[in-house]
């Protein structure tokens, strides 16, 4: 069985519906950044085990940017919500 994500606007659906960016934490260096932070921020990831919260493009779906908490070891999904609708609470 394959493992589902419930998207708040679609549903359950496949993962493999879906895009993941990364995580939610990592923020982009402003355009006039030393080239030493760029290199950083495109080559260089902390790999956590564990609780993490990611963006997620529901690519094959309802194109929404989504916020995905889960477990990177077993895949278990804590919570889902809209990107748009999170950054609007913040």
């Amino acid at each position: 069985m394959a493992s589902l994500i419930e998207c708040p606007h679609c549903g359950a659906r496949p993962k493999e519906e879906f895009t993941v960016r990364g995580n939610v934490e990592r923020q982009r260096p402003a355009p006039d950044a030393d080239p030493d932070t760029w290199f950083d921020y495109v080559y260089l990831r902390d790999n956590p085990m564990g609780r993490i919260s990611e963006h997620w493009h529901h690519t094959a779906g309802c194109r929404r940017w989504l916020i995905v908490e889960r477990d990177n070891t077993d895949h278990t999904v804590f919570n889902v919500t809209d990107a748009m609708e999170a950054k609007s609470k913040s």
